[in-house]
This record gives structure tokens, C-alpha cells and sequence, in this order.
């Protein structure tokens, strides 16, 4: 059961970090320090207004998510402009590369959200929401505030600082990163990342340090870890040696999520 008076708390207890974080912008792996707080744009294409405002393609029911995030209702999905990464194959490259969506400061994202609990979604599924985490973080106080009583996905292709990881405590409930590769080498051929790989890898320790195992309630997730894999040909991902890591690491109860829409 979510307690929005609790997220409320949690969120103002991480604002002043997480304006110190983008102000000089190190929330995802390439740390390019741009102010975020002036709307300056970051090497992920990205800066609005004052670092309030947002940018979003849709905010939908989307059905076809793992089935414990999509339940009966739906996973109620906000697909963000621009990305941190550069990914050659991105099947949402309008959205990622192009910049495609419409701005919106925190109270029009945050009625975003309200409106896809009114639609009867099980969550609120943030797709690639690294480099608006300030204006997300400030829509959701906005709508715990006016009712939102739903878990929060932060759905992220996984270069993420694990410096931002730590900030959220207590509003992210549910962390759905990619770990695309494991090899530098592919990671900068095939996402001009060649630190993804050493960064991802971090960020889901942070990841699982919060909540670890994935929890259910009546088949839908309400908190935990699911890690997403995308097999690429040729063993270009490093699948077997990722199934590896994760045992090495401890982490044998993750639930893992393999994709083969390549």
C-alpha cells in the first residue's frame, strides 16, 4: 500500500541533493555537467525552462510490458524525449534521437499521472527518465499530494549514476534497468558508451541494495528489481557472461527479463 504522505517526505528530503546532482548535471554515466537548473542541454540532447519542465512523447496504458507490471489495468507508461545513450538500434528512435514529444512543467506531469491512475493503470512506468529526474520528482510530490496512490517503474536502459540511484530512497519502488552489454567495446560501437558496462553494472548493485527481490501482490509488482536483457546477434550483449556476473555478484534471485525484439 502506498502512503502518498510518505513519498511526500521522501521527495523533500531528496530535492536538495537532486538539484546539487543536475546543476552541474551527473545523474547518468557520461557526467557532462551541464546546469540543468538554467535549462542548459546535456550531452542527452535534453534542457528545458529552468530544469522544471519535461519532455514526453505519451502517457499511456501500455499492455505490453512483463505481465507483473501490466496486471488487469495496465502499466501506465510516460515515454520520455531524448536519452542518455545513442543506441544504433532503438526501436523508439523518433522519441530517443529525435527529441519527439510536447514540454510540460511539473504540474502538467504530474495531472499526466494522475490521469492514467484514473484510467485504472497498476503504476506509474517512467520510460528513460534519467535526464528529467527533477521535473519527475517534482510532479510526483505535485500528485501524491492531489491522490496518487500508485508504485512508481523507473524504467531506464541502466547508465545511471549511482550517485541518482542513492537520491530517490523511498520513491522509486520498483527499478526496471536494462544491462545491454558487458563488453566496452560493443557498448561504444554500438551506444558511443564505452563506460556503460562498468556504470550499469553499479547502478543495478545500487538498484538491488534498495530493494532487492521483486515482490507481488496478487501477480502485480509492487517492489524490487527486474532486469531487462536485450539479446543481441552474434553474442554481441554478452548474455552467458551477464547470467555469470549475476551469479557472482549474488544476485541469482533477480528476475530477469530476457527480449528478443532486436
Amino acid at each position: 500500500m502506498i502512503d502518498p504522505n510518505e513519498k511526500r517526505a521522501h521527495i523533500r528530503a531528496a530535492l536538495p541533493a537532486l538539484r546539487d546532482l543536475v546543476s552541474s548535471c551527473r545523474a547518468c554515466g557520461r557526467a557532462c555537467g551541464a546546469n540543468r537548473m538554467a535549462g542548459a542541454k546535456g550531452a542527452c540532447g535534453a534542457g528545458l525552462a529552468n530544469g522544471e519542465h519535461a519532455r514526453w512523447q505519451a502517457a499511456v496504458p501500455h499492455f505490453g510490458e512483463e505481465p507483473m507490471l501490466v496486471g488487469k489495468g495496465g502499466s501506465g507508461t510516460v515515454f520520455f524525449s531524448h536519452c542518455t545513450m545513442g543506441c544504433i538500434f532503438c526501436q523508439n528512435w523518433q522519441i530517443s534521437h529525435e527529441g519527439e514529444g510536447r514540454e510540460g512543467d511539473a504540474s502538467e506531469l504530474a495531472a499526466a499521472f494522475l490521469g492514467l491512475q484514473s484510467q485504472g493503470v497498476e503504476n506509474i512506468n517512467l520510460v528513460t527518465p534519467t535526464q528529467y529526474i527533477l521535473p519527475i520528482v517534482l510532479a510526483l510530490e505535485l500528485a501524491y499530494a492531489q491522490g496518487l496512490a500508485l508504485p512508481v517503474v523507473y524504467n531506464t536502459n541502466g547508465y545511471d549514476a549511482e550517485a541518482l540511484i542513492a537520491l530517490p530512497d523511498g520513491i522509486v519502488d520498483i527499478w526496471l534497468p536494462d544491462l545491454k552489454y558487458m563488453d566496452a567495446d560493443t557498448a561504444r560501437q554500438l551506444s558511443r558508451a564505452p563506460d556503460y558496462p562498468a556504470t550499469a553494472q553499479a547502478a543495478l548493485r545500487a538498484m538491488w541494495r534498495r530493494t532487492g527481490p521483486l515482490r507481488l501482490e496478487n501477480n502485480v509488482a509492487t517492489r524490487g528489481v527486474i532486469l531487462r536483457h536485450l539479446i543481441l546477434p552474434e553474442d554481441l550483449a554478452g548474455s552467458y557472461a551477464l547470467l555469470l556476473w549475476l551469479r557472482d555478484e549474488g544476485m541469482t534471485e533477480i528476475t530477469l527479463s530476457l527480449m528478443s525484439q532486436y
